[in-house]
C-alpha cells in the first residue's frame, strides 16, 4: 500500500507552487461528510482536479476542544497548499465553525468555510423565518450559525423580518454514517429524536451543519414530511469557489479528464466502501496517509500532542 506521509510541520510561509489552472482544489474533512462538497464540485466544476483528505483517524471532529480542531486545521492546509492547490473549502462543518474565522486570513490561497454559504441559503429559502440548524456539538456550541443568521439577517430577509432560530446537536450522525448506516431503523429513531424540538418550533427551513448530514436527506425528508426545506451548504460554498475561480482566470478546461486524489489517515478500506456508496462513483484508488507522531488515547482514535 502506497503511503502519503503527512509532515509533521509546514511553516504558513512555506514556498508557495506557482497557481496556474490546471492546479487542483483542495478539500478535507474527518471523513466521507466531505464528499457532499465533492460532489457539488464534480457537478459545478466538472473539469477540476480534486485533493481530497479524509481525516477519518481523528473522526469525529465534534466532540474535540477548540483548540485542537484549529491545531488539526493547521497541519491539514499547509499541506494542502504545499500540494499546489488553487484553493481550499473547509468542507466540514465542525473546522468552518471552529478554525475558519481564526485562519481564513493566514494564508494566500483562498478559504472557503461553509457556515456564511449555509445562511446564505437558509435566508432565501425561508418563509417564515423560523430556522432550524442541525450539527455537530462543537458547531452548535460555537454559535457559528446563530451569530451569522443574525448577522446576515438584513440582508437576506426583508426589512421588519425577525428569525427565529432552533439549534440541535446531533453527535451520533456522524458516527453513523462513517459506519455506512445510512437508511436503517437505528439511525430513523436517532433522526427522529434530534428532530422532534426542531419540529415542536415550526421550522420551516433546516440547515445541515456538518457535511455528513446530507447523506441522511432521504431519512430526513421523510421525518419532516417533505415541509421543510434542507439546506446543504456545500451548494453555495462550490457557487462560490466557481465564482472566484472564474474572477481569476484560474479555472481549468476541458483539457484533460479530471482528476481526484484521496488520502485517508484512517481505513482505507472502509473510507473506499463506504465513500463510493455515499459518492455513487467507485473509490478505488484512495492512499493511506500517516499523521505526524500520533499518540493513541481514546479508544485507540489517533490524537496530536498540543503545543
Amino acid at each position: 500500500m502506497v503511503t502519503e506521509r503527512l509532515p509533521a510541520k509546514i511553516s504558513e510561509k512555506s514556498e508557495e507552487k506557482k497557481i496556474a489552472p490546471a492546479s487542483p482544489i483542495g478539500i478535507f474533512d474527518s471523513g466521507v461528510g466531505g464528499l457532499t462538497v465533492l460532489a457539488e464540485i464534480m457537478r459545478q466544476l466538472p473539469n477540476e482536479d480534486v485533493i481530497y483528505i479524509a481525516d477519518s483517524a481523528r473522526v469525529p471532529y465534534g466532540g474535540r476542544p477548540p483548540e485542537e480542531i484549529i491545531k488539526i486545521n493547521q497541519e491539514l492546509i499547509p499541506y494542502l497548499i504545499d500540494q499546489g492547490v488553487k484553493l481550499i473549502i473547509m468542507a466540514c462543518g465542525t473546522s468552518s465553525s471552529i478554525a475558519y474565522p481564526v485562519l481564513k486570513d493566514k494564508y494566500k490561497v483562498h478559504i472557503i468555510g461553509l457556515i456564511e454559504p449555509g445562511v446564505r441559503a437558509a435566508l432565501s429559502a425561508t418563509r417564515s423565518g423560523t430556522i432550524g440548524v442541525i450539527a455537530t456539538a462543537g458547531t452548535i456550541h460555537s454559535q457559528a450559525y446563530q451569530k451569522t443568521l443574525q448577522s446576515m439577517k438584513k440582508t437576506g430577509l426583508p426589512a421588519g423580518r425577525e428569525i427565529k432560530i432552533a439549534a440541535e446537536a446531533c453527535p451520533l450522525f456522524v458516527p453513523l454514517i462513517e459506519g455506512g448506516f445510512i437508511e436503517t431503523e437505528e439511525t430513523r429513531k436517532v433522526a427522529k429524536e434530534y428532530l422532534k424540538p426542531l419540529l415542536k418550533e415550526e421550522i420551516d427551513t433546516l440547515i445541515l451543519g456538518c457535511t455528513h448530514y446530507p447523506h441522511l436527506v432521504k431519512v430526513l425528508n421523510a421525518l419532516t414530511g417533505g415541509k421543510v426545506v434542507l439546506v446543504d451548504p456545500a451548494e453555495e460554498a462550490v457557487a462560490e469557489a466557481k465564482g472566484l475561480l472564474q474572477k481569476a482566470g484560474t479555472m481549468k478546461g476541458k483539457t484533460f479528464p479530471p482528476r481526484y486524489e484521496y488520502l485517508v489517515t484512517g481505513s482505507v478500506a472502509q473510507f473506499q466502501d463506504v465513500g463510493s456508496r455515499l459518492l455513487g462513483k467507485l473509490i478505488t484508488h484512495a492512499r493511506q496517509a500517516r499523521l505526524p507522531t500520533p499518540e493513541r488515547s481514546d479508544g485507540g482514535q489517533v490524537h496530536l500532542p498540543l503545543k
